[in-house]
């Protein structure tokens, strides 16, 4: 199958950009792994991501003001699936499951990731969803290579999610990205191995699968953002920026902990 005249092939000079936002992004997660804690509001943490990301990091939050969004992050608690808007009226709770979503745009390209935050009194079930969506984000991210197809991705994802006993939301995907925030292509977290968009070298995209409790269903609230489950039972979600390298994949969005 032919690429698409759509996606971006990134030359190396680009890769390196790419590479310094990931790092950077990376950074801004290691900062928050002490700063969220039951108690805070949201809201306290979205500013807290926009000083670092300014002021320390000298880069960019790019989601705020993006399609208008006021935000420099989005926080997604229990049975929210994505898109969380940030708030002050509502403190974490000990029971809660939090999925923080951040992107960052340094020299001109942006890298995005997300984080499931587990405070310290979730429930053995929170928990064990939490860890199986990072295993089936990691499943997708293990078959990225040149000549892997999207639906390869998708289908990996989608197996150990569902093996496990939970469902893959298919209403949002992962998404090329670059010089712009969403560029192509769409990457789901379902499908058929071996079809869809065959995978080159410097292709840049997220994989980001959401994974719910119950039902796929999914509704949004009336502030026209934040995404629930239709059946209120809790969902996860997990992010990185992935490059397609000549031998395999390179996650741009790599966080300490997880360099082993």
């Amino acid at each position: 199958m032919n690429r698409s005249k759509a996606v971006s092939i990134k030359n190396r000079e680009e890769i390196e950009l790419m590479r310094e936002s990931g790092a950077l992004l990376a950074q801004v997660f290691a900062m928050l792994d002490d700063f969220v804690t039951s108690g805070i509001t949201t809201l306290e943490i979205d500013a807290r991501v926009e000083d670092f990301i300014v002021n320390t990091l000298k880069a960019r939050p790019a989601s705020k003001g993006q399609y208008g969004y006021q935000y420099t992050l989005n926080s997604s608690v229990n049975e929210v699936v994505c898109h969380g808007v940030p708030n002050s009226h509502k403190a974490l709770k000990p029971s809660d499951i939090v999925n923080i979503d951040i992107t960052l745009e340094k020299n001109g390209f942006i890298a995005d990731s997300s984080k499931m935050y587990v405070l310290e009194g979730v429930s053995p079930q929170a928990k064990q969803l939490v860890k199986t969506t990072y295993e089936a984000l990691w499943k997708g991210i293990e078959v990225v290579r040149p000549g892997a197809t999207l639906g390869d991705i998708g289908n990996a994802v989608q197996r150990h999610a569902e093996v496990a006993g939970y469902s893959v939301v298919r209403e949002y995907c992962g998404h090329g990205i670059g010089r712009e925030m969403h560029e192509e292509p769409q990457v789901l977290h379902y499908g058929k191995a071996g079809s869809g968009l065959v995978l080159e070298a410097g292709m840049t995209f997220t994989i980001e699968p959401m994974i719910n409790q119950g039902i796929r269903k999914t509704k949004t609230l009336k502030d026209g953002w934040t995404v629930v489950t239709k059946d209120k039972k809790l969902s996860a979600q997990w992010e990185h920026t992935i490059l397609v390298t000549d031998s395999g994949y390179e996650v741009l969005t790599l966080r300490e902990e997880e360099d082993n």
